[in-house]
């Protein structure tokens, strides 16, 4: 099992890799789309923008793929820490037992309070999974009008030919977000392997 474990856990991480390969490939797209802007090619930088976003939806994509593999392999940790739980709370009951007879509330709420914080971190991580799962991923044609208008204004450049209007968002306050939560995840991650 544990071996299973490992290999889920590789597969994960290999996914989050490749994930951020598509982010960087999906920037590249972008400094490509400037420069068709520059020089007035409005296909090139329709054909960047959709690139662009094709490498940021497949980067989303694989982030999710890793998210279930890691709920999986949290499920299969939960199994084997659930299996400890067991051999422990064997031992809880004798112990407790044992506190009964000698009526010391002391060491019952000792092992009550160790007890309700195993639980507590079992809830954090299923939390934790949920809220990765919660992301969703808007449509591409909006999008790729979007990000062609967003670099166009950041760099000043005009953009020729008609597009349609789109409500303007900050790319940098929607990355900012995305990035806030995945490290918010992550650190709770990290907190619950320690």
């Amino acid at each position: 099992m544990q071996n299973q474990l490992f290999q889920l856990k590789f597969t994960s991480k290999s996914l989050a890799r490749q994930s951020r390969k598509c982010e960087k490939e999906q920037k590249k797209q972008i400094r490509l789309m400037k420069k068709a802007i520059q020089k007035g090619n409005q296909e090139g930088a329709r054909i960047y923008a959709e690139n662009s976003i094709r490498q940021k939806n497949q980067a989303m994509s694989l982030l999710k793929l890793s998210s279930r593999i890691d709920g999986v392999a949290s499920k299969i940790q939960t199994a084997l820490t659930m299996k400890k739980l067991t051999r422990s709370m064997k031992g809880v009951v004798g112990n407790m037992s044992k506190a009964m007879e000698q009526m010391n509330v002391v060491e019952m709420t000792s092992v009550m309070d160790k007890f309700e914080q195993q639980f507590d971190d079992l809830g954090i991580m299923s939390e934790t999974m949920g809220e990765s799962m919660d992301q969703s991923i808007s449509t591409p044609n909006e999008e790729v009008d979007l990000l062609i208008q967003q670099v166009s204004e950041e760099h000043g450049l005009s953009i020729q030919g008609q597009m349609k209007s789109v409500p303007t968002t900050s790319k940098n306050m929607e990355e900012e977000k995305i990035e806030n939560n995945e490290d918010s995840i992550l650190e709770r991650l990290n907190k619950l392997k320690n």
